[in-house]
């Protein structure tokens, strides 16, 4: 007959967990403490490579945006070089006046519209690269795109709007690459108040 009351073989599934020993109170002082010191360290770092991050975003961003600058501006003391070309070709061609046109052979003319289309045609390639020419005729003075070479008395024109545009100005993209040299009308209407639409347009080409 079997012991119903009898011990079944010894398994460590079946003994109850024992408590641990107590830590005595100088320990538990010790790890709190190191518990708050690696806690202060890792929001240290997590801070550290926070700054980190927003830092090589920055440098990304800034060197996006060098690289943009440069594409779009990098051409500028070249372009300055190229304008100064068509400023010659443009005197020459105004150098000749509508009479001498008509009087000029075949041969003349030919070479004249040559010159015409060699002119249109470096102004289609500077703002192919972001190279704009502007003349400001009849447009209210702005010292940050204009350059007043002398005023020009005319009692029809607002005084302060530009009367004569004596050398045509650029921009190159967002920026000033040669101003306009212009005459500044006096003696005529005082100009309206600027609007909103005015301050917003841009040069006229």
């Amino acid at each position: 007959m079997t012991d119903n009351n009898a011990r079944p073989f010894d398994d460590p599934a079946n003994e109850a967990p024992t408590a641990p020993a107590d830590v005595p109170q100088a320990e538990q002082a010790r790890i709190a403490q190191l518990v708050e010191t690696l806690s202060k360290e890792a929001a240290d770092y997590k801070d550290r490579l926070l700054r980190t991050l927003a830092d090589m975003e920055n440098l990304r961003r800034r060197t996006e945006r060098e690289v943009a600058d440069s594409r779009v501006y990098g051409i500028s003391n070249f372009a300055r070089d190229i304008i100064a070309v068509a400023d010659n070709m443009d005197r020459a061609l105004g150098a000749l006046d509508k009479e001498l046109r008509e009087k000029a052979d075949a041969a003349t003319k030919a070479l004249l519209d040559g010159v015409e289309l060699t002119e249109r045609e470096l102004v289609k390639v500077l703002e192919k690269h972001g190279v704009k020419k502007f003349e400001p005729l009849g447009e209210k003075f702005d010292p940050n795109l204009h350059q007043a070479m002398f005023e020009l008395p005319d009692p029809t024109k607002p005084a302060g709007t530009v009367a004569q545009v004596v050398q045509p100005g650029y921009m190159i993209g967002e920026r000033i690459l040669r101003p306009a040299l212009v005459a500044v009308a006096k003696g005529g209407p005082k100009l309206a108040p600027a609007t909103a639409n005015d301050n917003a347009d841009s040069p006229s080409s």
